[in-house]
Formats: C-alpha cells, structure tokens, sequence
C-alpha cells in the first residue's frame, strides 16, 4: 500500500484540479471549433498564407487584432515566383475589411535581402503583399493549400 501512495496521491491531485466533466468548460453555445485555416476562408482569404504546422490562434474579434502560434519557424517557397519565406514561431497582425495589416513574423527573401511583409490585402481573385511601400500580386489560387514547411530540423528553419 506504501508504494501506491505517491500515485495515489499524484491522481487525486489532478482529478482535483480538472473541471467536472458534467460543466461545460466552453461557455459558447457553438461547441465546433474554429482553425486558424477557416478564420482566414471565412475573411475572404486562402489558407495557404500559413504553413500546416499551426499550433493555435487567438483572434479579437471586436478589433481583429491575431496572433497564431506555429509549433516552431518555418521555411517555405512562395508560388508562383519560387521567393523564401520564412514564418517567426509567432504571427501578429490585424484582421478586418479584407486585409491582413500590422503583420509581423512573416518575411520573403528578393533581391539578396529580407523583406518583411508588412500587410496583404484580396483584391478580386489575387492577393495584394504589401512590404513597405512596394507591393506585389499574385493570384489567390496559388495559396489555395496550406504549404509544408522546407527542411528537416526545425530549429534552423528560419532566421
């Protein structure tokens, strides 16, 4: 019985701590959960602006300010032009009226540098990338899948 005491112990703790399973810990009467993936569908976007690897989200939908949190950084290609990009661990930015502004965590490898994407916007079937004051378009169908990230180790996948 001594042995089993730590355990015993150990389990009483958490089932302590845990809610009942008769509560409802989700208080919204809508109990499917959202992705970060159908939050960007449901904002007229592709989900192809983020990699597979999204560990969660969080969003205001009063303000639209979001940040989505990758299980680490990322290394993709960008369709069409083959451009690296490389996704921080944690993405931040603004979500309103078809635009994706303040965005911080993403950047593109173009002329030998790196360049943060600072906003991207839907204009018709393409997409807007905004970096600084330049800006690029490109087809929104070219984002219609969500990219894998490029390499093995994710700890040097991104700079």
């Amino acid at each position: 019985m001594a042995k089993f005491l730590p355990l015993l112990l150990v389990v009483s703790f958490f089932s302590l701590s845990l809610p009942s399973l008769s509560e409802n810990p989700n208080p919204n009467p809508n109990p499917k959960s959202i992705s970060a993936y159908d939050e960007l569908r449901l904002s007229g976007f592709p989900i192809g602006l983020l990699p597979s690897n999204v560990r969660g989200y969080s969003l205001n939908r009063t303000s639209g300010d979001f940040s989505v949190e990758l299980l680490h950084r990322c290394r993709i290609t960008l369709p069409p032009d083959n451009y690296l990009a490389a996704y921080s661990p944690r993405i931040t930015g603004n979500l309103s009226g078809g635009r994706i502004s303040g965005l911080d965590g993403i950047r593109v490898r173009a002329f030998f540098r790196w360049w943060s994407i600072t906003a991207i916007r839907a204009s018709g079937d393409d997409l807007v990338f905004e970096v600084g004051v330049a800006s690029a378009k490109y087809p929104s169908k070219n984002f219609d899948e969500s990219p894998e990230c490029e390499g093995g180790n994710p700890s040097k996948a991104a700079s």
